[in-house]
C-alpha cells in the first residue's frame, strides 16, 4: 500500500454546526483538498479558518482529474475530497475516483458526515428499517418512468433527490407509476433554517405545491407497495362459481382447471368440492 491516502470528508447540508471535529482536522491536516466547487468550499473552509489548498473535481473534469490525484497520492500526499454538500459519492462526484484510488492500492478513509437521505428518512415517519435511495432520477422522461415502473412493487420505502423547479413533474409521474394514494413525505432545506417536512399522500401532495411554489432542494420519501394478505375463499364460495362455469356450458373437468388458476387454489381441494355437487365425476 502506497503511503498517500484518500479522505472521503462529510460537510454540512445546510447547518454549519453539523461540521464534525474530525471533518475539521482532516481538512485542516490534509495536503489539498480536492472540492466539487472550490468557491462553494471556500466559505466553508473560511468559516473553520481551515487554509488547505483546493483543486476542482467536479462531473465535468473529474476523468482528467482523477489521474492527477491519483499520482499526487501515489507520491505520498493526503488528498482531502468534498462535495458541495453530505457525503462524496452520494448523487456528488467521488465513486470513479474511489475506485481508482483502490485500483492502486491507495488507502480510501471515510470521515462521516450528515447525509440528506438518512436525515430526512429518520424525521419521516416511514419506514427507515429497509429502503431504497435513488438518488436524482434521469432528465430524459423515458428513461425516468423506465426507472420508476422497476420501482412501481418495491416494498421498501424509497427515497429519491429533487430539485425545486421539477418538483411537480416528478410528483405527478410518482402518481401515474404509484397512484395517487402512495403515502410521500417532501423533507425540504433539510437542517436549514427553513427546514419543513409535508406529509401526505402524492395526490394531495400535488394539489398543495401547486398552490404553495416549491422551493428549496427536497429530500422525497415515498412509502414501499404494501402488500394485502390474500382473502381466504370459502368452499361455498368456490361452490358457487362451479355451478356458475358448468351452466355455462363447461365442463366440470375445464371449469375446475381454470377456477385453480384464477382463485390460486389446488385443483384437488376443488374436485373433492365438486362431488357435494350433482353432477358428473370429474
Amino acid at each position: 500500500m502506497t503511503d498517500g491516502t484518500l479522505y472521503l470528508v462529510g460537510t454540512p447540508i445546510g447547518n454549519l454546526d453539523d461540521m464534525t471535529y474530525r471533518a475539521i482536522a482532516t481538512l485542516k491536516a490534509a495536503d489539498l483538498i480536492a472540492a466539487e466547487d472550490t468557491r462553494h468550499t471556500g466559505k466553508l473552509l473560511k468559516h473553520f479558518q481551515i487554509t488547505t489548498p483546493q483543486i476542482s473535481y467536479h462531473d465535468h473534469n473529474r476523468q482528467q482529474r482523477a489521474g492527477q490525484l491519483i499520482d499526487k497520492m501515489k507520491a505520498g500526499e493526503a488528498i482531502a475530497l468534498v462535495s458541495d454538500a453530505g457525503m462524496p459519492g452520494i448523487s456528488d462526484p467521488g465513486f470513479e475516483l474511489v475506485v481508482a484510488a483502490i485500483a492502486e492500492e491507495i488507502q480510501v478513509v471515510p470521515i462521516p458526515g450528515v447525509s440528506a437521505v438518512i436525515t430526512g428518512l429518520v424525521a419521516s415517519g416511514l419506514s427507515p428499517e429497509q429502503f431504497v435511495f435513488a438518488g436524482f432520477l434521469p432528465t430524459k422522461k423515458k428513461l425516468r418512468l423506465q426507472q420508476l415502473e422497476q420501482l412501481k412493487r418495491e416494498l421498501k420505502t424509497l427515497v429519491f433527490y429533487e430539485a425545486p423547479h421539477r418538483l411537480l413533474k416528478t410528483l405527478q409521474e410518482f402518481q401515474l407509476c404509484f397512484g395517487g394514494d402512495r403515502r410521500i413525505v417532501c423533507a425540504r432545506e433539510l437542517t436549514k433554517l427553513h427546514e419543513e417536512f409535508w406529509r401526505g399522500s402524492i395526490q394531495e401532495a400535488i394539489i398543495h405545491y401547486q398552490t404553495q411554489s416549491p422551493k428549496g432542494e427536497f429530500t422525497l420519501i415515498v412509502a414501499g407497495q404494501t402488500v394485502t394478505a390474500p382473502t381466504e375463499i370459502s368452499d361455498a364460495e368456490i361452490l358457487a362459481q362451479l355451478q356458475q362455469r358448468i351452466a355455462e356450458g363447461v365442463s366440470p373437468s375445464q371449469a375446475s382447471r381454470v377456477l385453480a388458476q384464477e382463485l390460486k387454489i389446488s385443483k384437488r381441494r376443488i374436485y373433492q368440492l365438486s362431488h357435494t355437487l350433482e353432477q358428473p365425476e370429474f
